[in-house]
């Protein structure tokens, strides 16, 4: 070996024709079984091939190659084995030259095979495949930095290779069950072939360019489908975290996509298929964090929610047909909601990736989506349509919910929007319990920004706030703004909300929360007034009980109410609203102590049904109030005027703006609690022309919203050359009418020297150029 070694190294024109030669006894010896002869050949090639690095060497490798596939055809395990090594060795040899006629696809073939090898002696099955994984590792190792050979990335290769190595990866399960001995174990792990799939599948992976990653992952999904592998959903979660965390980061969204658009392809099959499908999409969403979901984030959101109503519509008519016939498959309806709770917690994955400004862009998205009464969303009519729009409305806001508990914002004004909060809060005040509760919900996780919400989860009334070790900080600049814009609508609602009868135990805590929040995040002194008055308010709805309400209804709201006024009194630090409202309390543990959230709000609540003769002792007094705290530097007047909701035909629905929007509450409530306007009031009658004129003014509101649609409808789809002309002669007009203005208008200076009487005998200004114009001596400096 050492001599032709050196010859092959001084004749290097001689390498083909002793290739030629080793490459024909090879063949013969392997066709008579002279396997020895066979090892000995294969030996010389490998030390040529190792030792003559020159440009020569591709002629070389054809022979070396043809042998190799020669003993890759062979039945023979250890003849494939030799010619795997044989190639591995080959492969990683760095050429200076490439090849422009070499091919690797009877490799990619031949190795794949191996992988899937079913030998019934398990030792050489094991071996098999890992000279499968090997080769193809080999291959993707001398191709896939070379553009010039064979292109591994196409997918006629792709589909064989990546199928393969998930196959090994797939058989995990197996190898572990056999439970060895420790020292075969400690064999097996070393020559897992599990573990040598994995590896080759990151570094295939890795190498993968922006446009090659769609032709790698395509394989995984079908190898995935072909196999039924989503529904246990641990396997194809484990190949995807392999996947995110083996390409580049910035190529992560095109993953997320791939599977986005799989997810559509199933949108008919089973809901365990789609469910683990969109597991595997939450997975991706979280490992792709320090990348980007890419440029299209609003059409993953729509992808999503498009799935879910999909689902509603499954579970509702029973079948993945539009309408039920022979030979649809029955859906099975706790499946479908399985489903729909994957993908909310998928949406919340999604979301929580984003940064701050992308997140309010969705949660504006979804919230469009939701079907309410004012929008342009068709509202389906029927129990069907009744039963559709509801699951809708509930998913939807679970969505919603799920995202905006991962958003925190500085600025409530960013935060929320006026469109999101009146769409928002227009479901706040529907008629399903379920869905105001979300609502209330997805408002204290916006205003919820120091973690307090947990310290106000249950409703009690404790002595000393501080143990709850509250986190307050001052309220800030647009903090103030969003309440003085937002305020007065956010405690209608709230005021609105309490008058429900259909409130359980859950939404009083979530109003106790949601008031004590603003008192903590939102709250200045001007707030803080409101939020009393409001509280007084709804001790009023209780006390007086023109709705109606469950006696649980009535003493939730006055258990409400002193929890609130309760921890209040603590915050605001003054000694005689703490005593009045201890006081009060403690009047109620003595004579009613079914007013106290300690017996309201508890498994059994102990009521009473004579509220109302109760006595003056047990409520909180507004005068006594607006006294105490008038008296530490607060707002007496606003104080003592108690609070009335602007109780209109709901501007929620139509959009409408009532003038009592754009003023302030105080002076809405002060016109109406005024002496003259009480001394006025029995004179004012209903008749005929006021109601003509409150329908008329409804019509011209009317009118105006419609002429302002059509100007904005006619902009938005109008071709540009009619907008032009249109605005170019409205432009015409106004010069033409400015001319004939400027003309009455604008006349000649006097003259010094007088006027000449024209020939009509009107007095004529000459115009005089101001260089002539003589001035008198006094008037020139």
């Amino acid at each position: 070996m050492e001599k032709l070694t050196f010859y092959a190294l001084s004749a290097p024109e001689k390498l083909d024709r002793i290739g030629a030669y080793l490459s024909e006894r090879l063949i013969r010896d392997v066709s008579r079984h002279r396997y020895g002869y066979v090892c000995i050949a294969m030996e010389a090639l490998d030390q040529l091939l190792m030792a003559c690095h020159c440009q020569s060497i591709n002629l070389f490798v054809e022979s070396f190659l043809k042998m190799v596939a020669k003993l890759l055809e062979s039945e023979k395990p250890n003849l494939q084995i030799l010619g795997t090594n044989s190639f591995v060795k080959f492969a990683n040899i760095e050429e200076d030259t490439p090849s422009y006629h070499r091919s690797y696809d009877f490799f990619v073939s031949r190795f794949s095979e191996m992988c899937h090898s079913s030998h019934d002696d398990l030792d050489i099955r094991t071996k098999i495949r890992m000279s499968g994984i090997k080769g193809l590792q080999g291959v993707v190792r001398k191709t896939v930095n070379d553009e010039l050979q064979a292109n591994i990335w196409d997918p006629q290769h792709m589909d064989k290779i990546v199928p393969s190595l998930l196959f090994n990866l797939q058989n995990v399960e197996e190898t572990e069950s056999r439970s060895p001995s420790p020292l075969q174990a400690a064999e097996k792990e070393k020559e897992s072939p599990t573990e040598l799939a994995e590896r080759c599948l990151r570094e295939l992976l890795g190498r993968a360019a922006y446009g090659n990653i769609k032709n790698a992952i395509k394989p995984v999904l079908i190898h995935l489908d072909n196999h039924s592998l989503w529904e246990p959903k641990i396997f194809a979660t484990c190949c995807f975290r392999i996947i995110m965390y083996s390409i580049q980061p910035q190529h992560s969204h095109l993953v997320i996509q791939q599977l986005l658009g799989h997810l559509d392809a199933n949108s008919k099959s089973a809901a365990t298929v789609r469910a683990g499908i969109v597991e595997v999409l939450s997975e991706a969403a979280v490992i792709a964090a320090s990348g980007s979901v890419g440029p299209t984030v609003l059409e993953v959101f729509n992808t999503l929610l498009r799935q879910l109503r999909l689902s509603i519509d499954y579970a509702l008519t029973g079948s993945y047909d539009c309408g039920a016939g022979v030979g649809t498959k029955i859906i099975k309806e706790h499946e479908e909601r399985m489903f729909q709770e994957a993908v909310i917690k998928t949406i919340g994955s999604f979301a929580s990736t984003l940064p701050t400004y992308q997140q309010s862009e969705v949660m504006v998205f979804i919230m469009n989506k939701v079907p309410l009464p004012s929008s342009q969303q068709s509202i389906e009519a029927g129990k069907a349509g009744e039963n559709r729009n509801r699951l809708t409305q509930i998913m939807l806001l679970k969505s919603l919910l799920q995202v905006s508990v991962g958003f925190q914002c500085s600025n409530m004004l960013t935060a929320l929007p006026s469109a999101f909060l009146d769409r928002l809060l227009s479901a706040a005040l529907m008629e399903d319990a379920e869905i105001r509760l979300f609502v209330l919900e997805i408002l204290i996780s916006f205003i919820d920004r120091h973690g307090n919400r947990q310290k106000f989860s249950t409703i009690s009334t404790i002595s000393d706030i501080s143990v709850l070790k509250l986190k307050v900080d001052k309220c800030s600049r647009q903090d103030t703004v969003f309440m003085k814009k937002h305020g007065q609508q956010l405690y209608r609602h709230i005021y609105l909300i309490c008058k429900e009868e259909n409130n359980v135990q859950a939404h009083y805590e979530a109003l106790y929360s949601m008031l004590m929040l603003i008192s903590i995040e939102l709250a200045n002194e001007e707030v803080m007034v409101d939020l009393i008055r409001l509280v007084l308010a709804v001790q009023e709805i209780a006390q007086i009980n023109e709705d109606n309400l469950t006696a649980y209804n009535r003493c939730a709201l006055f258990a409400l109410g002193a929890a609130y006024l309760n921890l209040i009194s603590q915050l605001t630090t003054v000694p005689t609203f703490c005593q009045h409202i201890h006081e009060v309390i403690q009047m109620r543990q003595k004579e009613a102590p079914y007013l106290l959230p300690e017996d309201v709000f508890v498994e059994r609540p102990r009521l009473s049904k004579s509220l109302d003769r109760l006595g003056p002792e047990v409520f909180f007094w507004q005068s006594k109030i607006s006294e105490v705290l008038g008296g530490s530097g607060y707002n007496s007047d606003r104080l003592s005027t108690p609070y009335i909701p602007q109780l209109t035909d709901e501007d929620r629905l139509s959009k409408r703006k009532s003038i009592g929007e754009t003023i302030s509450l105080q002076v809405e409530v002060e016109s109406r609690n005024s002496p003259e306007r009480e001394q006025r009031a029995p004179a004012e009658e209903i008749t005929y022309e006021t109601l003509k004129k409150a329908i008329d003014s409804v019509a011209v509101e009317e009118q105006e919203r419609e002429r302002r649609r059509q100007v904005v409808e006619k902009f938005q789809k109008a071709p540009f050359e009619e907008i032009a002309a249109h605005c170019g002669a409205r432009a015409t007009l106004l010069q033409s009418k400015l001319n004939q203005i400027f003309e009455i208008t604008i006349r000649p200076p006097p003259s010094p020297s007088g006027t000449i009487t024209a020939a009509y005998g009107q007095p004529q200004n000459h115009s005089i150029p101001v260089y002539e114009m003589k001035f008198p001596d006094l008037c020139v400096y």
